[in-house]
C-alpha cells in the first residue's frame, strides 16, 4: 500500500473521516470543534469549513437519501444537520443529557431517521423531518461508542464501553439479544449490504458474527411469476420463456443465470422474513416480526394482516390459511375470515406446515395432521420434520427430517369417510389415512413434487429426483466453502419442462427435465408398461438414452437395449446381455477416424473377452487383431495351437515394438535364429550370447564378438575377460557335440514344419523336454561298435610246383631302382586321379582315426564311470557289511550280558540254598 498524501488539517485530534458516496469529497471532524470538507481531485484542498459546535465533534455521516447533507455528533449534547453549500447548520437536534458520541442514517429512503448514541447510555431514533425523537432505547450500563442501522437486516446495533453489543428490532424497537464476548470495551461496528454479517471491534480484538439467515426470501407460482424481497422492497419478475426453446440457437444452456428484469411492487410495512404464494398464485403472504400481511400478487394491495408466529396456506382454498398465535393455539381461516381455533394435542406447537392437511410440529418430536374443513385430528406421525411437501394431487406427502425423508401415501377418501361418520380416535385419528411407501436417506433442503416424482436439492449440492425410492442425480450444483448447497428449488414449469432454482444472491438458473420422461419413469415404477409405451411415443429421441439408463437401473436391460440411441450404452448393454453379434456390428460401424482411439481399443478388448468366454475363437482373434492385443493373441494361439498365427504374431509384435511377445512367439515356433537376432537388435547382447550357447552354438563366436565390442565402450578390461570358443576352446566343453545337436534340432524342425507334431503325441513327447541331448549323443557314440576293418584282397593262385633250382649268384649292386612289373605307363590324368583318391583316402583315414579316438575317449570315460560306479558299489557293500558286523557285535554283547546276569542269579540262588542247608545242619549239631 502506497501513501498518497500527508497533510495537517486540524489543530487537535481528528475523531472521524467520512467519504462522500459519489463525489471526490471527504469530511473530517476534530476536537478543535470544527468540520472540514476536502476535495482530493483538487490536491486534497480544503474547500469548505463548518463551525458551530461548542465541544469536540465526535462523528459525521452523509445522508444516503440526500448526499448534499450530513449530520454531526458532538460532546456538546447536540446533533447538527449541515448542507455542503452552507457553513452554518440547517438545524440542531437536542435531547441527550450528555455528550453524543455516534450517529447513523437509516440506510433506505423510506424512513427519515437518524440514530444516535451518547454518554447518557441511551440510543435515540430521530425523525429529521419533524426534528423529534421517535424512540429511545435503554439497556446499556456505560457510555455508548457506536450505533448503526444494519443495511440488510431490520436491526439496530449498539456498542458500549460496558463490553456488550445490543441488537434491537428496527420497526418494533424490541430488544432482540445482547452479545458479550468478554473482550473489554466495544468501540466499533461495521456491516455490508451483501451479507448478514456484523463486525465488532473490542479492546482485545475483533469479532465477526452472522446474524439470522442468508436464505433468499422468494417465492414462485405455477405460472413462472417470481416475487422476492430485498430489505423492505418487494420486487417481481417472470421466468417464463427466458431459457429459450431446446432447438433455439440462442437458448441458454442449463445452469446459466437467467437475464431477469425485476419490477418494483413497492415497500412492505414489515421486514419480510418469508414470502409464500397461495395455491393459485393470486395472493402472497409476507411474514416477519411476528406479523403477516396478505397482498395481491400483481399490485401489492393489502388484503389481510394480523399477528402470528407462523403462517401457512391451504393447498386448495384461495383464501384458506392458518396461523399459530402461540405454542398452544392455532387458528383456521377460510376465505380470509377466521373459521375456528384449535388447541393442538401436544405439549407445545413449535411450527406449522401447509398443504392438503394442516401439519403441526409438536414438541415431542412428532407432527400432527388436521383437516382444513373440519379441524379434526387425522393422524400423528412420530418424526421431527423440518419441512413437509405435498404432491399436487394430494395423494403423496414427503416429510423431510434432519438426515432422512419419508414418503407416505395419503388416503383422502378414507379420511373424509371417517370424519363424516364420526369414526375418529382422539389419540390415533383415522386408521389407514397414511401408509409409508419408502424412505430417502438424504438431507433434503428444498423440493418440489412433479406428478409422482419428487425433485429436490440436498445439503451436499446435488439436484436429484426420486421415483419410487430410486434416486437419480441430475446435476451437481455450486457449493460454498464448507461444501453446503447455495441453491433452493423455486418450482417446476411443465410447459417448459424446466425446474428453476435460486441461489443466495437471488440469481435464478434452470435445468431441463422433460415431464414426459418423469411420467414414463413413474409408470415403469408402477409396473404400468402399457402407459409407459404410450408415453414413449411422445418422448423425443434425444431423451431415449436417459430413458434407457433408467430402465437399466431398474433391471430392464433388454428394454433398455431396444430404447437407447447411444452407441456406447448399446455396446455395454449388448455385452452384459451376451449379444455379441450386436456388439460386433457396432464396432464394425465405427468411423475410420475413431478406429485407433483409446476408447475404441478398450471396446475391442471387452468384446474379445466376451467372445472368449463363449469360445468364439474366430471373433476373439479378430477383436484382438483389431485392438493390437498381442498378449491376448499369444494366449489364444498357444492354446489352440495356431502355428501360422503365432508366426504372424511374432512378426507383427516385432514391428510394433512388443519385443517380449515377439521373442516368446519366435521361441514357441522354434525360430531360434529370429530370437537371437531380436536380442541382438535390441542390444541385449549378454542374453543373446547365453541364448546362443544353449540353442545356437554355431553363432556363439559371432555374438561374443559383438558383446566384446559393445562392452569395450564401457570397460576394456571387462570386454577382454569375455571368452569365445576360438580363443578359449577349453572353456566350452562338448562344443562339438552341441554343434551336432544343433544340426539335429534344425533337421527335426525342417522335417516337422509342414505337418507339425500331433497333439496325440504329447504324452510321449513331453518327456523329450527333459532330455539332455548332449549326454544322449555322447552315450550313443560310446554304445556304437567300432567299424569292421576293410576286407583283404584275394590271394593270387599258387604256381605249379617246380624242381628246386640251384642258387643263383648274387646280383651285382645297381644304382637303378628295381622295376615294378605291375607299373603302368605314366599318364597325367591318371596321376591326378590317383592323387585325389589318395587325398580322399587320407581324409577317410583321418576321420576314422578321429572317430576311433573319440570312441576310445568315450570308452575311457565309460570305463571311468563304470569304475567309479563299481567303487561306489563296493564302498556301499563294505559299509553294509560293517554295519552288519557292528550289529552282530552288539547282539553278541547283549547275549553275553544276559547270560552273565542269569548265571549270577543262579549262583545267588544256589548260595542261598546252601546257606539254608548249613543252618539246618547247624541246628542239628546244636541239638
Amino acid at each position: 500500500m502506497e501513501k498518497i498524501k500527508d497533510f495537517e488539517g486540524h489543530s487537535d485530534y481528528i475523531r472521524y473521516v467520512e467519504v462522500h458516496p459519489s463525489l471526490p469529497y471527504f469530511l473530517t471532524s476534530s476536537d478543535d470543534m470544527t468540520i472540514k470538507l476536502w476535495d482530493w481531485d483538487r490536491g486534497f484542498e480544503n474547500t469548505q469549513f463548518f463551525e458551530g459546535h461548542s465541544h469536540y465533534v465526535m462523528m459525521v455521516r452523509f445522508n444516503p437519501k440526500d448526499t448534499n447533507t450530513f449530520a454531526s455528533a458532538s460532546l456538546d449534547r447536540s446533533i447538527k444537520v449541515w448542507g455542503l453549500g452552507s457553513p452554518v447548520p440547517h438545524y440542531t437536534l437536542e435531547g441527550h443529557e450528555r455528550g453524543v458520541n455516534c450517529i447513523d442514517y437509516y440506510p433506505s429512503g423510506d424512513k427519515p431517521y437518524i440514530l444516535s448514541g451518547a454518554d447518557d447510555r441511551t440510543v435515540k431514533i430521530w425523525d429529521y423531518q419533524t426534528k423529534s425523537i421517535v424512540h429511545s432505547l435503554d439497556g446499556h450500563s456505560h457510555n455508548i461508542c457506536s450505533v448503526m442501522f444494519h443495511p440488510k437486516l431490520p436491526l439496530i446495533c449498539s456498542a458500549s464501553e460496558d463490553g456488550t453489543v445490543r441488537l434491537w428490532q428496527s420497526t418494533t424497537y424490541r430488544a432482540e439479544t445482547t452479545l458479550n464476548y468478554g473482550m473489554e470495551r466495544a468501540w466499533a461496528l461495521a456491516a455490508t449490504r451483501e451479507t448478514t454479517k456484523l463486525a465488532i471491534g473490542f479492546d482485545e480484538g475483533c469479532v465477526v458474527i452472522e446474524l439470522g439467515s442468508d436464505d433468499p426470501v422468494v417465492s414462485m407460482d405455477g405460472t413462472g411469476k417470481v416475487v422476492w424481497a430485498k430489505n423492505n422492497e418487494i420486487q417481481t419478475t417472470t421466468v417464463r420463456g427466458l431459457a429459450g426453446a431446446v432447438d433455439d440457437e440462442d437458448a441458454l444452456p442449463d445452469g446459466e443465470r437467467l437475464p431477469v428484469i425485476p419490477r418494483d411492487l413497492g415497500a412492505c410495512e414489515l421486514y419480510p422474513q418469508a414470502i409464500k404464494h397461495n395455491c393459485n398464485g393470486r395472493f402472497i403472504a409476507v411474514c416477519g416480526d411476528g406479523e403477516y400481511i396478505i397482498y395481491t400478487a400483481q399490485a401489492l394491495r393489502n388484503k389481510a394482516f394480523g399477528q402470528a408466529i407462523d403462517f401457512v396456506w391451504s393447498a386448495t382454498g384461495t383464501g384458506d390459511y392458518a396461523i399459530r398465535e402461540s405454542t398452544n393455539r392455532v387458528k383456521f381461516f377460510k376465505n380470509f375470515k377466521e373459521s375456528r381455533a384449535i388447541k393442538p394435542a401436544t405439549a407445545s406447537a413449535d411450527a406449522l406446515f401447509g398443504g392438503h392437511l394442516l401439519g403441526v410440529k409438536g414438541g415431542d418430536s412428532a407432527v400432527l395432521f388436521y383437516d382444513w374443513d373440519s379441524g379434526e385430528f387425522v393422524r400423528k406421525i412420530d418424526v421431527a420434520p423440518k419441512e413437509i411437501y405435498w404432491s399436487d394431487a394430494g395423494n403423496l406427502v414427503l416429510i423431510a427430517c434432519a438426515d432422512s425423508a419419508y414418503v407416505l401415501s395419503y388416503n383422502a377418501a378414507t379420511t373424509a369417510s371417517a370424519i363424516a361418520m364420526g369414526q375418529l380416535s382422539p389419540e390415533d385419528g383415522v386408521d389407514g389415512s397414511f401408509d409409508l411407501l419408502y424412505e430417502i436417506s438424504d438431507n433434503i433442503t428444498s423440493g418440489e413434487w412433479v406428478g409422482d416424482c419428487f425433485l429436490y436439492c440436498n445439503s451436499s449440492g446435488r439436484l436429484n429426483y426420486s421415483v419410487g425410492g430410486k434416486i437419480q442425480t441430475l446435476v451437481h450444483l455450486d457449493t460454498n466453502s464448507s461444501g453446503a448447497t447455495t441453491h433452493r428449488i423455486l418450482g417446476y414449469l411443465a410447459k417448459e419442462d424446466r425446474v428453476y432454482l435460486v441461489d443466495k444472491s437471488l440469481n435464478i438458473v434452470s435445468y431441463k427435465i422433460m415431464l414426459a420422461v418423469l411420467q414414463y419413469q413413474t409408470a415403469v415404477m408402477r409396473g404400468d408398461f402399457d402407459a409407459a409405451n404410450e408415453l414413449l411415443a411422445v418422448i423425443p429421441e434425444a431423451e431415449y438414452t436417459t430413458i434407457a439408463r433408467f430402465l437399466e437401473s431398474q433391471g430392464f436391460k433388454e428394454e433398455a437395449l431396444e430404447v437407447t440411441t447411444d452407441d456406447d450404452h448399446k455396446f455395454d448393454l449388448s455385452l452384459e446381455l451376451g449379444k455379441i453379434a450386436i456388439a460386433h456390428g457396432l464396432m464394425e460401424e465405427i468411423p475410420p477416424d475413431e478406429k485407433n482411439s483409446i476408447d475404441t481399443m478398450a471396446k475391442w478388448k471387452k468384446l474379445s473377452d466376451a467372445a472368449l468366454k463363449i469360445s468364439d475363437f474366430e471373433l476373439t482373434e479378430a477383436c484382438s487383431l483389431a485392438s493390437d492385443d498381442f498378449p491376448g493373441l499369444l494366449l489364444l494361439y498357444s492354446a489352440v495351437g495356431n502355428f501360422d498365427g503365432m508366426e504372424a504374431l511374432a512378426a507383427a509384435a516385432q514391428k510394433k515394438g512388443k519385443t517380449n511377445v515377439a521373442f516368446i512367439s519366435y521361441l514357441l515356433t522354434g525360430n531360434v535364429e529370429a530370437c537371437a537376432n531380436l536380442l541382438i537388435d535390441t542390444n541385449r547382447l549378454p542374453e543373446a550370447a547365453f541364448f546362443a550357447r544353449t540353442y545356437l552354438p554355431s553363432r556363439v563366436e559371432e555374438i561374443v564378438f559383438l558383446w566384446k565390442a559393445d562392452l569395450s565402450k564401457v570397460s576394456e578390461t571387462a570386454a577382454n575377460a569375455l571368452a569365445d570358443p576360438k580363443s578359449s576352446p577349453d572353456l566350452f566343453p562338448d562344443l562339438d557335440v552341441a554343434l551336432q545337436v544343433e544340426q539335429m534340432f534344425l533337421a527335426q524342425r525342417e522335417a516337422t514344419k509342414a505337418t507339425g507334431i500331433s497333439a496325440s503325441d504329447y504324452p510321449t513327447a513331453k518327456d523329450d523336454l527333459e532330455l539332455d541331448l548332449i549326454a544322449l549323443v555322447k552315450s550313443q557314440a560310446v554304445a556304437a561298435p567300432p567299424p569292421p576293418p576293410p576286407p583283404a584282397p584275394p590271394a593270387p593262385p599258387a604256381p605249379p610246383a617246380a624242381p628246386p633250382a640251384p642258387p643263383a649268384p648274387p646280383a651285382p649292386p645297381s644304382d637303378e631302382p628295381p622295376e615294378n612289373p605291375f607299373a603302368a605307363v605314366d599318364d597325367p590324368v591318371d596321376d591326378a586321379a590317383a592323387k585325389a583318391a589318395e587325398k580322399a583316402e587320407a581324409d577317410r583315414r583321418a576321420r576314422e582315426a578321429a572317430a576311433a579316438a573319440e570312441r576310445r575317449r568315450a570308452e575311457a570315460e565309460a570305463k571311468r564311470l563304470a569304475e567309479e560306479a563299481a567303487a561306489a558299489e563296493a564302498a556301499s557293500l563294505a559299509a553294509e557289511e560293517a554295519a552288519a558286523a557292528e550289529a552282530a557285535r552288539l547282539a553278541a554283547e547283549a547275549a553275553a550280558a544276559e547270560a552273565a546276569r542269569i548265571a549270577a542269579e543262579e549262583a545267588a540262588a544256589a548260595a542261598r540254598i546252601a546257606a539254608e542247608d548249613d543252618d539246618l545242619n547247624d541246628f542239628g549239631d546244636d541239638w
